[in-house]
C-alpha cells in the first residue's frame, strides 16, 4: 500500500514530538532534580567564598556579620553562621548565661567570669522554663569538658543537685546514657561511684584512681554564680531547631572524634524524607585561630517542584499530544503542499502540458526548487515549440522542395518537348525551307531555360541564409528612370503610358538588388497590362521611409490570391500564363530581397487594376 508523502510527514513530525516530550519529562523528573542541587551546591560554595572575604574585613563587628549573616540567608534561602575552633557559635552572647567562676584548682578559669551559650541546651519553646529555673538557681555546678583553655559545658546543675541544663548530645557521648542526677547520701560511700553520677560540688574535689583516658583528662567541673541572662528577641537562627541540631552533632564529632576539617566539606542528610545539605568551611582569621562557616540549606523546593510536576505531567501530556497532532498536520500539510503542486506540474510537464507552473512562496530550497523545474519548463517548452516549428517548417520546405521540382519539371517539360520536336523536324528534313525559323525556335526555347536556372540559382542563394547584403545610399528615383529606359522597347510594343511620380529622396539600402526588384515589379505591370493602357510609378516619402509603388491597369487579382503570388511558380489564372512570358520565379525573388533588407512589402488591388509597393530607409 502507498503512504503519501503527507502521512509520512506527520507521523514522522508526531514521533519527533512525543520523544522530544518523553526526553523532557525523563530529564525533568529524574535529572532536574540533580542538575537543580549541583547548581545550587556550586552557586553556595561561590557564595560562601564571597561570605569568608566579608567576614575576615568586618571579623569583630558584631553588628556587621549578623548583617552578612542575615543578608545571606535571604538572598540564598539558607542558613549561616560562623563557629569557633569548639563548635560554639561565634557572637552568640545574645542567648547566654554570664557565670563568675569561684576559686578552683583551675588556676586559669579560677575567679573569672564567663559566657555559656544555652542554645545548646535548651529550645526557644522553652525560653520561660529556662528563665524559671536559672531564677531558682544560687549556685551553678558546669560539668563539661576543655579544650584549648575553653570550657565546653555538657551539664549545669544547681545547688540541689539537680540538673538545670544538659547538653544531652555531648554529655550523652562524654558519660553515656543517663537519667537526672539522683541526690546522694552523705553516709555512702563514694569510692565506687562513677564521677558522671556524683554530684558536682563533689566531683570537683574527687581525684582520678587511674591514669584518665584522652577525654577523661579534659573533663573540667567548675562553680560558680549566674550574673546575667541573655535571651534573643526577634526571628534568629536559633528559631531553626534543625539547624542547631546540626550546629551540635558537628560539636561533638569535632570535639570527641576528632573529625578533621581542614578543607571545605559539603555533605548530605536527610530529615523526614526532606534532603538537606551541609557546607563546612574552616577559615583561620588575622590571630591564627581556626573557625567554621557553617551553613545549611533545604531542596525541598525542588522535591516539591518535581512532584508537582508529576502530578501536572498527566494534564500536560494530554494537552501536549493534541497539540503535537495539530501541528504535526499542520506542519505536513505546509511541507507537503509546494512538493505536491510540483509532483502535479511535474506531471503535466511529462505530458507535454506546460501550461501550469509553480508557485514560488519560499526562498528555501523548495522556492529554489520550484524556480528551477519552471525555468525548465519554459525553456523544455521553448524547445519544444521550437522543435515543432522546426518539424513544420521541414515539412513547409519538404512540400516547397516538391512544388518546387514539380514547378521545374513542368516549366522545363514544354521548351525540352519544343526543342525535341525542333531537332525531330531538322533531323528529318521536313520543311526545310524553315530551317531558320526551327533554329530561331531552338535559340529561344534555350534562352528561357538559361533564364529559367539563372533565376532558380538567384533564388537559392536567397532562400540559402547565408548571403549577406551589402548597403549603400543611392537616389531611388534615378533607378525607376534607368530601368524604364531599360525597359523603353516593351513599353512602345504595347503602347503603354507610363506615369512617374518622384519625391527626389534618396534610401539606404542595396542598390542592384533594389533594381532588380524594380524590374521585376515593373515588368510584371507591363505583361499584364492591356496595350494603350497606363502604368503609375511613385516614391512617396513617408515617416521617415520611402513608399516606392507600382501599379498598373487590369485584371485584378482575386482576394484569396493575393498571399500566393510570391510564391515561386505560381500562375493565378489564364491572364497570368506563359504565353506572356517570365519563369514564375521573378516575384519569389523579389519577396526574398526585401527581406533581406527587412523592408515592408505588399500588393493590393486598386479600382483599376493591380499596385505593388515596398518601403525602404530614406536618407538625407
Amino acid at each position: 500500500m502507498r503512504i503519501g508523502i503527507v502521512l509520512k510527514l506527520f507521523m514522522l513530525t508526531t514521533l519527533l514530538c512525543m520523544l522530544i516530550l518523553v526526553i523532557m519529562y525523563i530529564g525533568q523528573t529524574i535529572f532536574f532534580k540533580q542538575y537543580y542541587a549541583s547548581q545550587k551546591v556550586e552557586e553556595i560554595n561561590t557564595s560562601i567564598e564571597s561570605f569568608e572575604k566579608e567576614y575576615l574585613k568586618a571579623e569583630g563587628d558584631v553588628q556587621a556579620i549578623k548583617q552578612l549573616e542575615q543578608g545571606f540567608q535571604q538572598e540564598h534561602t539558607t542558613w549561616i553562621t560562623t563557629l569557633d575552633s569548639v563548635g560554639n557559635i561565634k557572637y552568640a552572647n545574645d542567648f547566654s548565661v554570664e557565670i563568675d567562676l569561684d576559686s578552683s584548682e583551675y588556676e586559669n578559669f579560677s575567679n573569672r567570669t564567663i559566657h555559656v551559650p544555652l542554645y545548646s541546651f535548651i529550645d526557644l519553646e522553652e525560653l520561660d522554663r529556662l528563665k524559671f529555673n536559672l531564677e531558682q538557681v544560687e549556685d551553678i555546678f558546669i560539668d563539661g569538658i576543655i579544650i584549648d583553655n575553653t570550657v565546653v559545658p555538657a551539664i549545669l546543675t544547681g545547688k540541689n543537685r539537680n540538673v538545670v541544663l544538659e547538653n544531652r548530645l555531648l554529655s550523652e557521648e562524654l558519660y553515656g546514657q543517663r537519667t537526672e542526677i539522683e541526690p546522694v547520701p552523705e553516709e555512702s560511700s563514694t569510692r565506687n561511684i562513677k564521677k558522671s553520677q556524683l554530684p558536682a560540688e563533689e566531683l570537683l574535689d574527687q581525684k582520678p584512681e587511674t591514669e584518665p583516658s584522652p577525654v577523661e583528662s579534659s573533663q573540667i567541673f567548675l562553680k560558680g554564680r549566674i550574673t546575667d541572662l541573655q535571651l534573643p528577641v526577634g526571628s534568629t537562627i536559633y528559631t531553626n531547631r534543625l539547624f542547631i541540631e546540626k550546629i551540635k552533632q558537628f560539636q561533638v564529632k569535632l570535639l570527641l572524634d576528632k573529625i578533621d576539617i581542614s578543607h571545605a566539606q559539603t555533605m548530605d542528610y536527610e530529615e523526614n524524607n526532606i534532603q538537606y545539605k551541609l557546607f563546612i568551611r574552616p577559615i583561620t582569621d588575622t590571630t591564627g585561630d581556626t573557625s567554621y562557616i557553617f551553613a545549611m540549606t533545604s531542596l525541598q523546593p525542588v522535591d516539591e517542584a518535581v512532584q508537582m510536576l508529576e502530578d501536572y505531567y498527566l494534564y500536560l501530556v494530554l494537552f501536549v499530544l493534541l497539540l503535537i497532532v495539530l501541528a504535526s498536520f499542520y506542519y505536513s500539510k505546509k511541507i507537503a503542499k509546494p512538493l505536491l503542486q510540483i509532483n502535479d506540474t511535474t506531471n503535466k510537464i511529462a505530458s507535454l502540458d506546460f501550461s501550469e507552473s509553480i508557485p514560488i512562496r519560499s526562498k528555501d530550497e523548495i522556492g529554489t526548487l520550484s524556480n528551477n523545474i519552471n525555468t525548465l519548463s519554459t525553456k523544455l517548452h521553448s524547445y519544444i515549440d521550437q522543435l515543432q516549428q522546426d518539424i513544420e517548417k521541414e515539412k513547409q520546405l519538404e512540400s516547397i522542395r516538391k512544388e518546387f521540382i514539380s514547378g521545374v519539371s513542368h516549366e522545363l517539360k514544354t521548351p525540352l518537348s519544343i526543342m525535341k520536336s525542333c531537332i525531330s523536324i531538322i533531323e528529318d528534313g521536313v520543311a526545310s525551307d524553315k530551317k531558320d525559323y526551327y533554329f530561331h525556335a531552338l535559340k529561344k526555347e534555350v534562352d528561357k531555360m538559361d533564364l529559367l536556372i539563372v533565376d532558380m540559382l538567384e533564388l537559392a542563394k536567397f532562400e540559402s541564409g547565408t548571403y549577406k547584403m551589402e548597403m549603400d545610399v543611392f537616389p531611388i528615383d534615378e533607378s525607376i528612370a534607368y530601368i524604364c529606359e531599360q525597359l523603353a522597347l516593351e513599353i512602345e510594343n504595347k503602347q503603354l503610358h507610363v506615369h512617374q511620380h518622384r519625391s527626389n529622396n534618396k534610401v539606404f539600402a542595396n542598390q542592384n538588388r533594389i533594381e532588380q526588384v524594380l524590374t521585376n515589379f515593373i515588368t510584371n505591370a507591363i505583361r499584364h497590362t492591356p496595350d494603350n493602357q497606363h502604368i503609375f510609378i511613385s516614391t512617396i516619402e513617408d515617416n521617415g521611409r520611402v513608399k516606392v509603388c507600382v501599379e498598373n491597369n487590369g485584371a485584378p487579382i482575386a482576394q484569396e490570391q493575393l498571399d500566393k503570388i510570391w510564391d515561386r511558380f505560381y500562375r493565378g489564372d489564364t491572364s497570368r500564363n506563359r504565353a506572356q512570358g517570365g519563369t514564375g520565379l521573378g516575384l519569389a525573388i523579389s519577396k526574398n530581397i526585401l527581406e533581406l533588407h527587412g523592408a515592408e512589402y505588399g500588393v493590393s488591388n486598386t479600382e483599376d487594376g493591380v499596385m505593388f509597393f515596398f518601403y525602404l530607409d530614406k536618407k538625407e
